[in-house]
């Protein structure tokens, strides 16, 4: 018989684990509380609870050829960075293609996930599921779970004095969807995340005033990195990655600083971080929203007063109608115990970040929780490419001796905090996964076959697309997709001038890489 296997939540985590599941055979059944595919890229105007949501304007931070799930490159024609809408129509064309939907069952609510009383021997699971106010249980043989991390705000009002006597209006990011309620008010945005800056920056365009606090500080980026290329293009190619990790940690940061700092110098606009080590904020306006005096920055808030707010070390107090705390979120399983999955602190006991270290059986898995500086889909891609073979029980690294130990003492080996961790640096990650399952793309195999497609592939953006030119789940048209990726980058933008054939990777950047890959080898080792 088939090995069942349950999903929970069809947003991008849940859709290609249920493609990885028919792939490798599995036959999955993907629970999905709302109506509708996309998870947090499907915009509604009124708030779910207990779902993502989103606000009209939202922009992926991450360009389209890095955003793509390894066998399935967008269309040419959509925008490098994709408004939320398009994503959605991304997903849906995913879905179509790859025969998805059968396999979810929407309107349902994942109740409970309990291990069954022989689990011991089994690695089987009861879940019980909801739909229409009628419950219903099933047993099915491993779990994945994809219900993401951004459905519970957090609000920690009880740090933020006085805020019971202030007279205005104040809510979480998650509620904001228009910058009307902004209309001639002055407004204080709490935290300094994607959504801060974002909301910050369409408030200030009707606002009279407006003031971001925060405490620690933030690395801001644009978009466009240099000559207008997509950031994350430019900064997350193998070579990159190579010096990044050859380099010792303060000068691989130095080398980061150093970056964010060639935009604008950021302690004279006030967002100097305290720690080197935060991820990056992306937006292409604050800069010069500073600059203007629409936006200033203050540093964390001491209190509230009845009209006002009064800020650490600053004297005097600044008068506010509206504050948005842009907080972030919590993350919960509710459906799951507590000894399943323990977050403490906002820490979660997962191996790799995927399984809970003290399973006897590695029948539960959890996806997408990560922040990578990167796109989320190609990693947690690679995430359910790993778990479905692991389900599947081939050699995929379960019984190596670090997950063993991990299991035995209980450790919190791969402690994933919300804040650190999971900053991981994302190429480095896919590729140990990658590694377990034998996708990882061999630079120097490559090399002596085909060397077009090895400088390519090492000197390039690492595209997703790389995870399928050889190994389980190998897709013909790989070797292709990685060497149009450029020509796809660029359609959408050159529509003035004819498209000539692109070069395939900025010419200085492999000259300097070059070089600086040479200095990485002779100081490195």
């Amino acid at each position: 018989a088939r090995m069942r296997v349950a999903v929970v939540g069809a947003g991008v985590s849940g859709l290609t684990a249920t493609k990885c599941c028919l792939e490798e055979g599995l036959e999955p059944t993907c629970f999905e509380q709302s109506r509708d595919i996309g998870g947090l890229w499907r915009y509604t105007e009124y708030i779910e609870a207990g779902r993502p949501s989103l606000y009209p304007s939202v922009i992926s931070n991450t360009s389209k050829e890095m955003s793509a799930f390894s066998d399935f490159p967008y269309p040419e024609d959509f925008p490098v960075f994709l408004p939320n809408a398009q994503l959605l129509e991304y997903l849906r064309h995913y879905a179509e293609r790859f025969g998805l939907r059968e396999h979810i069952k929407f309107g349902t609510t994942v109740v409970s996930v309990r291990k069954r009383p022989d689990f011991a021997t089994t690695g089987q699971w009861d879940v019980v599921t909801e739909a229409d106010g009628k419950q219903t249980s099933h047993i099915f043989d491993a779990v994945m779970v994809c219900s993401g991390n951004f459905s519970e705000p957090s609000l920690p009002l009880h740090c933020f004095p006085g805020i019971e006597r202030f007279q205005g209006q104040y809510f979480h990011s998650r509620q904001y969807k228009h910058p009307d309620v902004f209309q001639g008010k002055r407004v204080l945005v709490v935290g300094m995340g994607n959504s801060g800056v974002d909301i910050a920056v369409e408030a200030s365009r009707v606002a009279t005033k407006v003031t971001i606090s925060t405490s620690r500080g933030a690395w801001v980026l644009s978009r466009m990195f240099d000559n207008g290329y997509p950031w994350d293009m430019v900064f997350n190619t193998r070579l990159m990655s190579l010096i990044r990790n050859s380099l010792p940690g303060p000068l691989s940061w130095g080398l980061i600083n150093y970056r964010a700092n060639q935009w604008f110098k950021h302690e004279n606009y006030g967002l100097q971080p305290e720690n080197r080590y935060f991820l990056p904020v992306l937006n292409d306006d604050l800069p010069s929203y500073i600059l203007t005096g629409r936006i200033t920055i203050k540093p964390g808030v001491k209190e509230f007063k009845d009209n006002s707010v009064v800020f650490h070390n600053c004297p005097g107090e600044e008068p506010i109608d509206i504050v948005v705390f842009c907080t972030g979120y919590d993350i919960s399983f509710p459906f799951l115990e507590e000894a399943v999955v323990k977050v403490e602190n906002k820490h979660a006991s997962l191996y790799k970040y995927v399984f809970p270290t003290h399973l006897q059986r590695p029948t539960l898995a959890v996806l997408g929780l990560i922040k990578p500086l990167g796109a989320i889909m190609p990693v947690t891609e690679m995430q359910a490419r790993w778990v479905t073979r692991v389900f599947k029980g081939r050699r995929a690294n379960m019984s190596s001796p670090m997950y063993q130990n991990a299991v035995q003492n209980g450790h919190v080996l791969f402690g994933l905090s919300f804040d650190e961790v999971l900053k991981t640096d994302c190429l480095v990650y896919t590729d140990k996964l990658a590694s377990f399952i034998g996708a990882k793309p061999s630079v120097l195999g490559l090399l002596c076959r085909d060397p077009r497609l090895a400088l390519t592939v090492f000197f390039g953006p690492c595209t997703p697309y790389q995870y399928r030119l050889g190994g389980p789940g190998r897709w013909e048209g790989a070797r292709q997709a990685i060497l149009t990726q450029w020509d796809r980058t660029l359609k959408p933008t050159r529509t003035r001038v004819p498209a000539g054939s692109s070069s395939s990777c900025p010419s200085l950047l492999t000259v300097v890489g070059f070089l600086l890959l040479l200095a990485a080898l002779v100081f490195g080792f």
